[in-house]
């Protein structure tokens, strides 16, 4: 996958980003293994913009890992500075999935009960109605009648 370019605009408002980020995937002696270029493409996935702590002291090898994670993930090169590194990739969109049997869950309702003098609040209420509940005008809470079998199936069955 190759990497994302990006304008030096672009560029600088992840950097803005990251800077109050801290480091999630460290990388240490043994360099770019499976399982860190495995975690560093889960944290993009879950959170698009990371730093990357790297413990070896050659920049010259910080810089290759930093092109090839950058390679590898398809991610933008943020920032290398000092330790660390800054990749960014777009977070993926999430499907959901509908669920036909599904009910509607419980939802918070607030009712207002207005005073019969004129000048005081309205009392406020909030009441959660379930998903076989009914609210009536008048601020009740009903459940939710049993449906009802035409004449006809109930003679039939």
């Amino acid at each position: 996958m190759p990497q994302i370019q990006l304008t030096p605009a672009q560029r600088k408002e992840h950097r803005a980003e990251a800077h109050h980020l801290d480091p999630v995937v460290m990388i240490g002696n043994d360099g770019v293994t499976p399982a860190v270029k495995r975690e560093a493409d889960a944290a993009l996935n879950a959170h698009g913009l990371i730093k990357i702590r790297v413990l070896g002291d050659d920049r010259v090898a910080r810089e290759a890992m930093f092109q090839s994670l950058a390679d590898e993930l398809g991610a933008a090169p943020i920032q290398h500075i000092g330790k660390l590194l800054v990749l960014w990739r777009p977070i993926p969109e999430k499907e959901k999935t509908v669920d036909e049997d599904r009910m509607p869950g419980p939802r918070d309702v607030k009712v207002l009960k207005y005073s019969k003098r004129g000048g005081q609040r309205p009392e406020v209420r909030t009441l959660r109605v379930l998903g076989n509940q009914r609210l009536t005008p008048g601020g009740q809470i009903k459940r939710a009648k049993p449906k009802q079998k035409s004449v006809k199936k109930r003679l039939q069955g």
